[in-house]
């Protein structure tokens, strides 16, 4: 099967979904691929990297760090998703830092390049517009979770934000769930997310699937 240009690549990025054929070919020309292994930094908290990074295959994972080296899961990134921006915008570091989960092959964008397509694109920097607000959205709901829930609160909130409903209409998390990534998402300790999660499987808020599924009950929204 014949290697898919940049050109190709970048059309599949819903942020330049919307390009002239000319810009996303220029833009085409722009644009580096780059592969990182799994455990390797794509852009680090409190450095700059003037580049706009956009992710094709693989996943990354969004955390920040204090000065004692605790720390949160903000987020976890996907093919179609894009990091940078923020700092291309207003020229500051990185307030996190994004590590590659499995291997994930990105294209990344210099700062000039993508600064003058969001000038000649108008349709793109609403794009990227909904993505921000949508950002600072999923940011106000984690805040008020911390703020206003309790750890089993926190919990079923968590839990309900990665379930995907089946065709059969039941709200299911694929795969095993890391107590550890859990608790560095909703600020609590590994223990305590083990006794909430065994807590709330006895007492039917959610059920493990023999295929290592996890089914979670319609009441688990009284929670969170």
């Amino acid at each position: 099967m014949a290697m898919l240009s940049n050109f190709d690549l970048l059309r599949r990025v819903p942020l330049f979904a919307r390009l002239t054929e000319v810009q996303a070919q220029v833009i085409g020309a722009a644009v580096i691929k780059r592969r990182y292994k799994r455990g390797e930094v794509l852009v680090e908290q409190g450095c700059k990297s003037d580049a706009l990074f956009l992710l094709l295959t693989g996943r990354a994972r969004v955390t920040a760090a204090d000065s004692r080296g605790r720390e949160v899961i903000l987020a976890t990134l996907g093919p179609g998703d894009y990091l940078g921006e923020m700092s291309i915008i207003d020229n500051e570091p990185h307030s996190a830092t994004v590590r590659a989960e499995v291997h994930t092959d990105v294209l990344v964008l210099g700062r000039a390049e993508f600064t003058r397509c969001l000038l000649e694109n108008a349709s793109m920097g609403l794009v990227l517009m909904r993505g921000l607000v949508k950002r600072l959205r999923q940011a106000d709901r984690k805040i008020e979770s911390l703020a206003l829930l309790d750890v089993y609160g926190r919990v079923a909130h968590a839990l309900l934000e990665r379930a995907e409903t089946d065709a059969q209409g039941r709200m299911l998390i694929a795969g095993k769930i890391s107590r550890q990534d859990l608790a560095k998402s909703i600020g609590a300790s590994r223990e305590m997310v083990s006794r909430v999660m065994k807590d709330l499987e006895n007492r039917g808020f959610i059920e493990l699937l023999p295929e290592g599924a996890t089914l979670l009950r319609t009441h688990l929204q009284t929670l969170g």
